[in-house]
């Protein structure tokens, strides 16, 4: 069967591969805007360029939403090793982490493998707790997270934790430790991996390692803001595919790759929709979120706000860093039905992607999956183990990505849009689903772990 998207693709790939126009959006969130983190003056100059961008490009209803969350300042950060020498440890401050004034010894958790914080849990009690950044631990087919593995410590008795970069060279690695938009409980902080290396062999050496933790961090109410614009549908402008990556990153870089190559991406799929495929039959929506780097909170605003709409969005597509993606696929969260409309689609589509299933709770999709509404984003595919490479990390600069790895998010994306927003009503194979297949998906063997530690975490909080 001939494509019947043809013209429209053409129009759309031409365009989006001779354009710079992605390239010229990152600069200006990177270099004029810095970390647009939550609570800076660039993250409002950012989402009011944004804004602008996309009125520009003819998108209807742009509108800033504003929510109200827990913020968080950086203060000073200071560790000393105190015994069996005497020498101070660069170190950052985990977003969300009180202010502490602490002496304890040191524990090595080594990878963070859950094997070692279940066997070795007594030994951590009161302890000063490391682990390192490795997203697949020695023993483990799944992503272990920065917040399990302090998470994880919590439970333990830890004083506090410590976060180590697995990758030489690329300093401390930043993320939050907070938990549903409260303070941690206790502070973490993160090294290097030189440093981690350090302070490994000194206990290795003499057994016994005793360190002095010092920060001012706090935390305070903030204001932050979703970017919305719409291309309304000429059949049913109700009817809803989202496209989605937030604009914010930590306040250590430029968060070049994580995220705002996937936030220009979104807005380039929106220039070129909005020039040559508009309209469509439904509305396509494009989303740039706030303050996702500590916890989902703009994205989780947005589905709370919005829960009696979300039978008419058919299909969210989150972006998050995707014009740093290697591989870039499509990963469908377990929508099997879904994954053979989209793979039906790889032979008119000169694009050379792949598909996959999985399910993980650390982007914007997360809090539309959790409402049942179908989800799935642009991913690597095979998905790799190496990490975040320069993410989060101070290094994560415009000179990381490239021009034509941001043409490529944009274009797939923009093809993929073309035809989420063209499939008749009764030819669109899924449904949302209900509260009990949610919880019988979080029920798989693959994902109850996780599931399972966030629900004793989460007790443990409530208890305080």
């Amino acid at each position: 069967m001939a494509n019947p998207f043809l013209a429209l693709d053409q129009k759309l790939s031409g365009d989006g591969y001779s354009s710079f126009e992605s390239m010229e959006n990152l600069s200006i969130l990177c270099d004029d805007f810095g970390s647009r983190f939550g609570g800076t003056k660039g993250e409002k100059q950012a989402a009011d360029f944004i804004a602008q961008k996309l009125k520009d490009y003819g998108l209807k209803n742009v509108r800033l939403e504003p929510f109200e969350y827990l913020g968080w300042r950086r203060g000073t950060a200071k560790l000393e090793i105190t015994s069996p020498i005497q020498k101070t440890i660069d170190c950052i401050s985990l977003p969300h982490s009180p202010a502490a004034n602490l002496t304890a010894e040191l524990y090595d958790a080594r990878d963070g493998a859950v094997s070692i914080f279940e066997k070795e849990a007594a030994a951590m009690q009161g302890k000063i707790v490391m682990a390192s950044s490795e997203t697949f631990p020695s023993g483990s087919k799944r992503w272990v997270h920065r917040g399990e593995k302090f998470g994880r410590s919590l439970l333990n008795g830890a004083s506090a934790f410590i976060f180590m970069n697995h990758y030489a060279a690329y300093g401390p690695a930043t993320g939050g430790i907070g938990h549903k938009n409260r303070t941690a409980l206790i502070p973490g902080i993160s090294v290097s991996y030189e440093d981690g290396s350090f302070l490994r062999r000194l206990l290795e050496k003499h057994g016994k390692v005793t360190l002095k933790l010092t920060t001012t961090d706090s935390s305070e109410t903030m204001t932050s803001w979703n970017v919305l614009g719409d291309l309304p549908g000429a059949e049913d402008p109700d009817e809803i595919v989202m496209l989605g990556s937030h604009y914010d990153g930590h306040d250590i870089s430029q968060g070049a790759q994580d995220p705002a190559s996937g936030a220009v991406a979104v807005m380039e799929a929106a220039r070129l929709l909005s020039k040559y495929a508009s309209p469509l039959p439904y509305t396509l929506r494009f989303a740039l979120w706030g303050v996702e780097e500590i916890g989902l909170l703009g994205s989780r605003y947005h589905a709370q706000a919005n829960l009696d709409k979300l039978d008419k969005l058919r299909f969210y597509f989150n972006m998050d860093g995707a014009g740093s993606v290697k591989n870039k696929g499509v990963v469908l969260n377990e929508w099997a039905e879904l994954e053979k409309l989209v793979k039906s689609w790889q032979k008119d589509i000169s694009f050379p992607y792949k598909t996959a299933q999985s399910v993980n709770a650390f982007s914007d999709h997360y809090p539309f999956l959790l409402e049942g509404v179908a989800t799935g984003g642009m991913e690597s595919v095979p998905k790799g183990t190496e990490g975040r490479g320069y993410g989060h990390t101070k290094f994560d600069t415009l000179d990381k990505v490239s021009l034509r790895e941001l043409q490529d998010a944009a274009v797939l994306a923009s093809l993929l849009a073309l035809r989420f927003a063209s499939i008749s009503k009764a030819d669109w194979p899924v449904s949302r689903r209900s509260k009990d297949d949610v919880k019988a998906l979080l029920d798989l063997p693959d994902y109850t772990e996780t599931a399972e530690i966030n629900e004793k975490i989460s007790a443990f909080y409530d208890q305080k």
